[in-house]
Order: C-alpha cells, then sequence, then structure tokens
C-alpha cells in the first residue's frame, strides 16, 4: 500500500560544496545551526549526532563524485548524479524504497488509489536470439518516451534478470503494478551497451470486477483492490440473478491497492475480527477490523492467488486463512507486506519511504514470507497467460464441490438477499 503524508517533519539533510580532487572537504554542515531549507519546517542542516557519518565516508563520497565529473566517458549533470545517488540510497534499502523527482512525484498525485498500469512494454521470447525481444511500444508510453523500441533486447526487470525460465504472464506482471510506481528496467539495441532506465506505470489498465457462474459457484475475479471493490462485488452478484451456493474470489496477478478495501471485502465474510495489523518501528501501530454486517457470511469461500499476488490481497487472503473463513488455493503469494509512505520534501519531490509492515491477524509477517496455500496448484503450462491458465479454475471449482450449499442464495439488486 502507498499512502501520502504531509511534509517531513523530521529530516536531515548534509550541505557542503563540493570540492576538486585536491581540495579538502569542507564539513561545517556537520555543525551549522538548523535552519529552514525550501521553506519547509524541519527540514535543515543540522548536527549529525557522533558516530552516524564519519569524515572518511563524505570524503570518499565528495571523491567519487569528484572523480565521476573529471573522468567519466561523456559529461555528466552535477544535478543527475546527485539524483542518481538518492535513488541509490533508497533502492538499496529495500525494493520498494525509491526518491520521486518532480515528474514521478506529480505523476503519482495524479493517479487515484488502487489503479494498476503498465509501461507499455510488450515482449516475447525469442529462441533464436535467446533473450526476451520487445515487440510493442504503446504510443506515447513511459517506454516510447525513454527511447525502448521495438526490437530491443530486455536483460532485466527490477531485480529480476531475464531468461528462459520466465514466461509472458511473469514480464508482464514484473512490468506492470500500482499505477504512479516506478520499475527499473535493464535494455539494450541487439544486445549492445545494456541500459537502464526507471519508467514510471502510467498506461492505466482496465480494472472491472469480472464475475462468472459454474454450477451455482461464483468465481470473482479481483484485478486490484480499489475503493469501491465492495460494492462491485455485490453489484457483480446481483447481476448474476441466480442462486450462489458458493463464491472463489480470483486474486491472482493483484499486485494489491487499497489497504483498507481489503478489509472491507473479508467484512462480506466475517464479523467481528481482526483482518490485520499494522506494525512500524515501536510495534503494532493500528490494528484493522471487520466492520458492518458479513452479507455474504454463509457462503462456502475459496482464494485462488498465485506467486503475483501482493499486497492487499495478501491481507485479505491471511485474513480468511487465519480465521479459517476461507480455504487458501493456488501457489504462495508474493510476499509485499510492507506499506510505503510517500514523503514530500522540497521542489515538488518526494521519497516513497517504507515506514511499516502488515502483520497477520495472529501477529505473524507477510512480506518476503507470502500465504502459503492451503492445496498447491502446480503449474501446468509454460504460458500462465494461455487457456491453460483455467486448469487451476477447474481444480477449484472440483475442491468447491463438496461444500456449495445445496441450496443457493439469490442476491437481490436492491441490495439484499
Amino acid at each position: 500500500m502507498i499512502k501520502l503524508l504531509k511534509p517531513l517533519s523530521v529530516a536531515l539533510v548534509l550541505g557542503f560544496a563540493i570540492p576538486t580532487f585536491a581540495e579538502t572537504p569542507q564539513l561545517d554542515a556537520l555543525d551549522s545551526t538548523p535552519n529552514t531549507l525550501h521553506g519547509v519546517d524541519g527540514l535543515h542542516q543540522g548536527r549529525v549526532p557522533l558516530g552516524t557519518v564519519s569524515p572518511n565516508t563524505l570524503r570518499t563520497f565528495v571523491s567519487v563524485v569528484d572523480l565521476v565529473r573529471r573522468d567519466y566517458v561523456t559529461e555528466v549533470n552535477d544535478e543527475q548524479l546527485f539524483e542518481n545517488a538518492m535513488s541509490g540510497m533508497l533502492t538499496k534499502l529495500d525494493r520498494n524504497a525509491e526518491f520521486l523527482n518532480e515528474t514521478a512525484f506529480t505523476n503519482l498525485k495524479s493517479f487515484t488509489a488502487g489503479n494498476i498500469a503498465s509501461v507499455g512494454i510488450t515482449a516475447v521470447w525469442q529462441e533464436a536470439d535467446n533473450h526476451w525481444v520487445v515487440t510493442a511500444i504503446a504510443e506515447g508510453s513511459p517506454a516510447q518516451q525513454a527511447g525502448i523500441a521495438v526490437g530491443d533486447y530486455l536483460h532485466q526487470i527490477g531485480e529480476n534478470k531475464l531468461g528462459m525460465s520466465q514466461n509472458a504472464n511473469d514480464i508482464a506482471q514484473m512490468l506492470g503494478g500500482i499505477a504512479g510506481t516506478q520499475v527499473d528496467v535493464t535494455y539494450s539495441k541487439a544486445g549492445r551497451f545494456k541500459q537502464t532506465t526507471t519508467l514510471q506505470r502510467t498506461q492505466v489498465l482496465a480494472t472491472h470486477i469480472e464475475t462468472l457462474v459454474y454450477d451455482g459457484v461464483a468465481v470473482i475475479k479481483l484485478p486490484v483492490f480499489q475503493t469501491t471493490t465492495r460494492e462491485q462485488i455485490l453489484n457483480s452478484l446481483a447481476r448474476a440473478n441466480v442462486p450462489i451456493s458458493g463464491i472463489i474470489l480470483d486474486v491472482r496477478n493483484n499486485p494489491g491497492g487499497v489497504f483498507e478495501s481489503a478489509g472491507q471485502v473479508v467484512s462480506l465474510f466475517l464479523r467481528g475480527q481482526t483482518v490485520a495489523k499494522v506494525a512500524g518501528r515501536s510495534g503494532v501501530e493500528r490494528v484493522l477490523a471487520t466492520e458492518g454486517s458479513p452479507l455474504l457470511e454463509t457462503l462456502p469461500l475459496m482464494v485462488l492467488q498465485n506467486r503475483y499476488s501482493a499486497s492487499a490481497a495478501e491481507v485479505m487472503a491471511s485474513s480468511l486463512k487465519d480465521q479459517k473463513r476461507a480455504l487458501i488455493v493456488g501457489e504462495t503469494s508474493y510476499g509485499k507486506g510492507s506499506v510505503q509512505s510517500v514523503i514530500p520534501i522540497a521542489d515538488n519531490q518526494a521519497v516513497k519511504l517504507t515506514t511499516a509492515h502488515y502483520l497477520t491477524a495472529s501477529e505473524k509477517p507477510i512480506d518476503k514470507v507470502g500465504v502459503v496455500p492451503d492445496v498447491a496448484f502446480r503449474v501446468l503450462t509454460t504460458d500462465l497467460q494461455s487457456s491453460a491458465t483455467d486448469d487451476w479454475l477447474q481444480q477449484a471449482l472440483v475442491l468447491m464441490a463438496p461444500a456449495k450449499l445445496e441450496t443457493g442464495i439469490r442476491f437481490d439488486p436492491v441490495g439484499g438477499f
């Protein structure tokens, strides 16, 4: 989950001039009197506590900057160097932290929470080239603006090096995600000189809920968790206009979305239970609980997930599993149980920083662990986007059959049963 915060209240900036290679760095900023920078209260040059950063480390840093400025093969921009340094510092913290420049921050603020978006790249594995090759670039997309073109090779997406072990769905899921977030893509022109660019996911994809009924079992495909997901589920059941004897929530490839929405969905099936907990530096800071009437409380429930079910999708699945309300089937989910806060700093820039972690209702971690299914399914196809994906759905329907209600419940379009 990503949340926007007010300007940072406590921060630290080390201010010093970049010396020439022969000069000794001036470290007076380490002892300077706090003062407001860029009109942001609390953002100041201040005293660094003893032992935090050694003078030798600072000298090394400015020496490296100076060396790059003088000797790199092409001329570099000082502003870009420092932006890269900030990006590197954050991305080394964890896979979700990042520096947002003015363009990225503006784009992020323009999206409604819970949208899914891509960067505009379509690629296929080419045996002859032994590489993933770009086959299409969306007009006006971030990929096109970055100079990626049809025929380019893709080598890495984020932390994931690409090879023949991945499939088309893997590539699509790594490139896609919550709208406004960023992803690093390493590519080359037919194998020549690799370069990495940071692309923002701005190509918004359709996120409507699809409900299909198989012999009384409603299979509800949830592509993402949005503020209206609960209402969309109820409306989709009403439109089905047939008795419902069981429900399968299909969250395969669901990257998450609005945290509170996961709680609202759980509230359709559970009454008076803890959904998840949010823990920060000081321990558990927030408890998300069910609320309202569980309109679907009596219906048998199953959750179908895969390795790309993440964040809010994992919150929902873990809660239903902890309370033994649903059978979880598929494969272990992604393991993205962290909360990112977007904190404005100055000049319309921001830092996306991991500030908390989700815990299950029983206070077990989700991050880097995921939700383990009660029944594991095996991938029977090399391409999860093909019709063979229905193998999993068929297995789920078989498991649901003996648990179905003998007499289904018809949902009233007006708002009741």
